[in-house]
């Protein structure tokens, strides 16, 4: 079968294409022939090596790049019960899925409504469970309750501001551009404003009368960070859930009470999708809304095996509003 892996970390030039065997599942596990696979930030990352030594997704030299997809079952372990070949599948957080076959936890997998494409589904898995739990467990966004999204006209950001008015929150939208404010507003954002240096804080503050926001969420870092503060309310929540622009490594806690006793979080996906039913509850959320109409998802582009290092370059230079897609069938 066909894989791109790397045996270094570095830019786009790192990436190697294969010919591996087709991997065969072990007890628990499924085969699945993959239909695309989607390409976001934390593949970047991964390349880059700023997952090398991590915890909560551990992964060593070489290793072959994704960690969502979504295709058929092709074959099923020992013990599989709920999955049987030809059902349409899709997945997350497992590394391979920049491939022809994956080998996933049966526990990891969902199934994905007829109605639905496989493409849709791909590209709905990261960052549509990110959003989800974002939502509705961290920000606990509902009526009464106002959020700031940065970067809402990314794939995360375009979810959570529908996420955010679908539940009844007042959402307020940050963007580079004035292009990329209009996506946030089309999205339902009450307000899309550029960051100017961080002066958006100002403007938020403006916008809610002095008070700030219950919840940012920022998964930019560095550039935005401190002004993020400067956006919350009194004993508001910051959620730090990226480092697009460069990681914060200068953060004294005593800012965080400065700034009003705020709460700061890093969180990664992996909490919180601690088994099966969480995870089928997430994806049939964020199906059944992709199906009904009350989300949508926008690709930024689709690329084959031989253009994947133009997908990275792409996505890297943050030239992509949405999400890109990596077609692999």
């Amino acid at each position: 079968m066909r894989a791109i892996q790397i045996d270094r970390y570095g830019g786009p030039e790192v990436l190697i294409r294969r010919d591996l065997p087709v991997p065969s599942p072990g007890p628990g596990e499924v085969l699945i022939r993959l239909a695309c696979s989607g390409i976001n930030f934390m593949d970047i990352h991964t390349r880059q090596g700023k997952y090398a030594g991590s915890r909560t997704y551990p992964q060593t030299l070489p290793t072959t790049l994704g960690i969502e997809g979504a295709g058929t079952v092709a074959a099923i372990g020992d013990g599989v019960r709920e999955f049987r070949a030809g059902d349409r599948v899709a997945y997350c957080l497992v590394w391979g899925s920049y491939a022809d076959f994956a080998v996933v936890p049966a526990w990891r997998t969902v199934p994905v409504p007829d109605a639905l494409p496989l493409e849709r589904a791909a590209a709905a898995m990261f960052h549509g469970l990110t959003a989800h739990y974002l939502a509705h467990d961290l920000g606990r966004l509902g009526p009464g309750v106002t959020c700031l999204v940065h970067s809402a006209s990314g794939g995360i950001g375009q979810l959570l501001v529908q996420l955010g008015g679908r539940l009844g929150a007042t959402v307020y939208a940050t963007t580079s551009t004035p292009a990329k404010a209009e996506v946030a507003r089309r999205r339902g954002a009450a307000a899309a404003l550029l960051y100017e240096d961080g002066r958006f804080a100002d403007a938020v503050r403006d916008l809610t009368g002095g008070r700030g926001v219950d919840v940012v969420f920022d998964p930019i870092g560095r550039p935005t960070l401190r002004d993020s503060l400067r956006a919350a309310w009194t004993r508001g929540l910051v959620v730090s859930f990226g480092s697009v622009g460069g990681s914060v490594r200068d953060l004294d806690p005593i800012e965080l009470g400065e700034a009003g006793s705020l709460f700061l979080t890093r969180p990664r996906l992996a909490d919180h999708l601690p088994d099966a039913a969480t995870i089928r509850r997430r994806a049939a959320d964020i199906f059944a809304a992709l199906l009904d109409g009350a989300l949508s998802i926008e690709e930024a582009g689709r690329y084959g095996f031989d253009a994947v290092e133009h997908a990275h370059e792409a996505l890297e230079s943050r030239r992509m509003v949405g999400k890109p897609l990596l077609i692999i069938g």
